[in-house]
């Protein structure tokens, strides 16, 4: 929480840092740390007839309500909470509907982000919301200025904000280039010290019982605390980055590795913020080392199942190597005839006067043991063999081969889920294909669309100045063409049949790529793994990829193969899904050889219960992990019942699909001539 604190000051010290995500578990108080943070924010001065808060002392000459006629007026700074489902048109404002229609004019209303200039801009859940509009807030807080083009509306206006987000990384994650536009990060976690616990707890029950005395006996803290972020503001300008503090921070961000040049200008401005909030006007190595930790960890990844972190051992040595040498103040005389004996050139190990004292080692024997090459001594006792394991023994997990591009695998039809990456659908986003009478409330209205119904009947309305006489039935809403994500389900023979180790390698790999995919593709995952004497759900359905390449790097193989239950269960799976998010539709990809223990009444129990998964439409890939000279088609057979496409995992890859394209382009050019 120290972390945590001290990322939201800095940012409030300067806004240019560029934000906190703030990461952690649920119930750690994140947004309890960030609402508390406007409260200590200096209140500003606002021209009194902007509705984008413009400075009286310097109005920006862009804003839409310029020029400013009525004087300034003192208020709090702003903090403003963006709801998970808000709307791009809510977020950069929009036409004003009712004075376009209504009175003929053209009128822009300010959105959030004309709301929140000057203040802080909170944004919890931040990776439920969806991409295009991560991308939009991002890139308004990178440039400070907002640009609105849409609907006829050409708009500039400031916004200069400071951007918080929290996120419970368990239910997805960011994608790693909308990581890099936050400038720090911050990995909180509930502490298990039962004292602090208790006092969390006491603190809680004294201000339900009076919140404003017990606000009250913290106001001078917050008083001072407010007033050390102001002298920090002020003194800002005066501190000086010198060159060898950007050298440390320079090294530090290539010793790293991280992308392009973004974190070495965040770390600047963070080690700059430092100094302003210690009362200096200098940079030091501690600030610098400060801003790495608060900076680099989520710059650090190098693919989506990565965690973030940074290794502070590499970090001190990165910069020792790049410090500013210290001028000796007391030299060691030298040895001027090169003998050994003059002083500070003892003959010790370390170059001291006298040899260091020997200190015992574990690894040293005592004079009292027996040498091991002594003929009497005892021979250590064998240690016990233990049986192989059987086919039917579970055995340890094996690692997951390297993730690779796969082939796209998409639900058939048209859907009207969550905007993502999969399959087609219409959703809110997208290109616009037609216009259609809205089904309940108006949410994208077609303009041009609800012009044309309503213009021939003007006349018979009475219709005599500019404003439109509209009804009802006149208007039109868009229709947009985009792609959903999907629940993609998998269904993982974990039993013995599967668990020869360089196979389990590589069907975990050609998992591990598939939920990879999942990842890019913004769909949710599930995991059902069948072995033994049942089926599990190992991860039910979440947007938190990385939970499931966990659970798939911990997944233990053997045992009986009761492949019907894996596909009951699948089917149980999906029909509670269907309860909670009828729109979002599934993709069933079951990972298996098609083998089951019992026989034919086995294989034929499975087989029915692959025509209840088929019945329901579920759309289903089976990966066909069977392999030997000897195959017996099983899984393709499964795939059948189905009505799945059985893939192989040569097959699998996207490369291959396109090398066997370009393979058989040639004869058919030979054909066709």
């Amino acid at each position: 929480m120290a972390d945590l604190r001290l990322a939201l000051l800095l940012n409030a010290v300067s806004p240019a840092v560029g934000g906190v995500l703030v990461r952690g578990e649920k119930g750690t108080a994140k947004s309890t740390m960030v609402r508390a943070l406007a409260g200590l924010l200096p209140s500003i001065a606002v021209a009194a007839d902007c509705r984008f808060a413009c400075d009286p002392a310097a109005p920006d000459p862009q804003c839409p309500d310029a020029p400013h006629t009525a004087g300034g007026q003192e208020r709090p700074a702003r903090l403003v909470e963006l709801p998970v489902g808000v709307t791009e048109d809510r977020i950069v404002g929009s036409l004003d509907l009712e004075q376009a229609l209504a009175q003929g004019v053209k009128a822009y209303e300010p959105g959030l982000l004309a709301q929140a200039h000057r203040g802080v801009l909170y944004i919890d859940e931040v990776n439920l919301l969806q991409d295009h509009v991560v991308d939009l807030l991002l890139d308004a807080a990178a440039m400070g200025r907002s640009y609105v083009e849409r609907e006829g509306v050409s708009v500039r206006h400031a916004a200069r904000f400071l951007l918080v987000g929290t996120m419970n990384p368990e239910e997805g994650e960011l994608r790693p280039q909308l990581l890099d536009r936050f400038g720090l990060t911050v990995e909180i976690a509930a502490t298990r010290d039962p004292a602090e616990r208790a006092e969390v707890v006491r603190r809680r029950l004294a201000y339900d019982a009076d919140p404003a005395g017990f606000a009250a006996g913290y106001l001078a803290d917050e008083r001072a605390l407010a007033e050390r972020i102001v002298r920090a503001r002020e003194l800002l300008p005066a501190v000086v980055l010198g060159d060898p503090a950007l050298r440390q921070i320079t090294a530090v961000c290539a010793a790293f590795e991280v992308d392009g040049l973004r974190a070495d200008i965040v770390m600047a401005r963070t080690a700059v913020a430092l100094a302003a909030w210690d009362g200096r006007t200098a940079v030091l190595e501690e600030d610098v080392r400060q801003a790495a930790r608060l900076a680099l960890p989520h710059r650090r990844r190098r693919n989506p199942f990565d965690a973030p972190g940074l290794d502070e051992e590499q970090l001190d040595r990165t910069l020792g190597e790049h410090s500013e040498p210290e001028e000796p103040t007391d030299p060691e005389p030298t040895d001027p005839d090169g003998d050994g004996d003059g002083p500070g050139d003892g003959g010790g190990p370390d170059g001291g006067g006298a040899p260091a004292p020997e200190t015992p080692s574990a690894e040293a024997p005592s004079p009292d043991a027996p040498s091991p090459d002594a003929p009497d001594a005892p021979e250590a006792p064998a240690a016990p063999q233990l049986p192989a394991p059987g086919p039917s023994r579970e055995s340890a997990p094996v690692a997951a081969g390297e993730p690779y591009r796969t082939r796209l695998f998409k639900v058939p039809g048209t859907g009207h889920g969550a905007r993502g990456r999969r399959s087609p659908a219409e959703t809110d986003g997208g290109h616009t294909i037609r216009a259609c009478r809205p089904q309940g409330a108006l949410t994208r209205l077609h303009l041009s669309a609800t012009l044309r119904a309503a213009a021939p009947h003007q006349l018979a309305r009475g219709r005599t100045g500019r404003a439109l006489r509209l009804r009802t039935d006149d208007f039109r809403e868009q229709v947009r063409k985009g792609r959903e994500s999907n629940l993609v389900l998998f269904v993982v023979d974990a039993s013995g049949s599967m668990a020869a180790r360089q196979r389990m390698t590589a069907v975990k790999g050609a998992v591990l790529s598939l939920l990879m995919d999942a990842y890019q593709r913004r769909d949710k995952i599930g995991m059902v793994t069948f072995r033994g004497s049942g089926a599990e759900l190992a991860l039910p359905p979440t947007s938190s990829v990385e939970v499931g390449a966990a659970r798939l790097e911990l997944l233990p193989t053997g045992g009986r193969t009761p492949l019907a239950a894996g596909l009951l269960r699948a089917h149980e799976v999906l029909r509670l899904e269907r309860v909670r998010d009828p729109l979002r539709r599934p993709l069933l990809v079951v990972v298996t050889d098609g083998r089951a223990t019992g026989g034919r009444s086995a294989l034929a129990e499975a087989g029915r219960a692959a025509g209840l998964l088929a019945a329901q439409g579920t759309a289903a890939v089976v990966l066909d992990c069977e392999s030997g000279p000897v195959r017996l088609g099983l899984a393709r057979t499964l795939a059948g019942q189905l009505n799945a496409a059985a893939v192989t995992l040569d097959e699998l890859r996207a490369e291959g699909v396109a090398a066997l394209v370009h393979a058989h382009r040639p004869s058919t050019q030979r054909k066709a001539a």
